[in-house]
């Protein structure tokens, strides 16, 4: 779906918008990933998050396959000394930018055919992606909370609107209900 145009950058582009849509994280922690924070043993990346705390964020299938998928086509050559171990890579050969990020984003949304795709933000991807699993993967609050790296509950909460149908699931779902 995303980042399969026929560009040069189309797994790098893939790699960062799944992992965007999978892990939900910051722009911010995107930028600063580094090849040597992986573990594809464990299939884990440790980030530097707000504040600067580090936490950990599990890969899925999906990233993995699109990290490895990039990194073999990864520039090796000419790549500006410090950002040898940077993850992403602008064009430049150096550590890709937040604004540069922001604008693949847009961009492969438009070619995805999202409509208003200019509306669209790294941080929107981030709140979908804490929406998704939270409302289809049934990932617990506190769960959620700790792979956002969120200092408090109430911050996580506001990616979780609750909606009624799921007020109404609830109450039908206590052992009590059919009593």
């Amino acid at each position: 779906m995303f980042g399969h145009g026929n560009h040069n950058n189309s797994e790098r582009n893939f790699a960062m918008l799944t992992i965007l849509l999978n892990c939900g994280v910051r722009l911010s922690e995107l930028v600063n990933m580094n090849i040597s924070d992986i573990d594809f043993e464990n299939n884990k990346i440790n980030v530097i998050g707000k504040g600067n705390k580090e936490r950990t964020i599990y890969l899925n299938n999906a990233c993995v396959k699109a990290i490895k998928s990039y990194l073999e086509v990864r520039p090796r050559d000419a790549v500006k000394f410090n950002s040898r171990d940077a993850l992403f890579l602008s064009e430049q050969k150096k550590r890709i930018s937040r604004r540069t990020v922001q604008q693949i984003v847009k961009q492969e949304l438009h070619l995805a055919g999202i409509e208003k795709a200019d509306k669209y933000s790294v941080h929107k991807l981030r709140h979908t992606a804490a929406t998704l699993m939270y409302k289809y993967g049934k990932v617990d609050i506190r769960a959620l909370q700790e792979l956002l790296g969120h200092e408090s509950i109430s911050t996580t909460e506001i990616y979780t609107h609750v909606d009624n149908e799921q007020i109404r699931n609830a109450v039908e779902s206590n052992p009590l209900a059919n009593l």
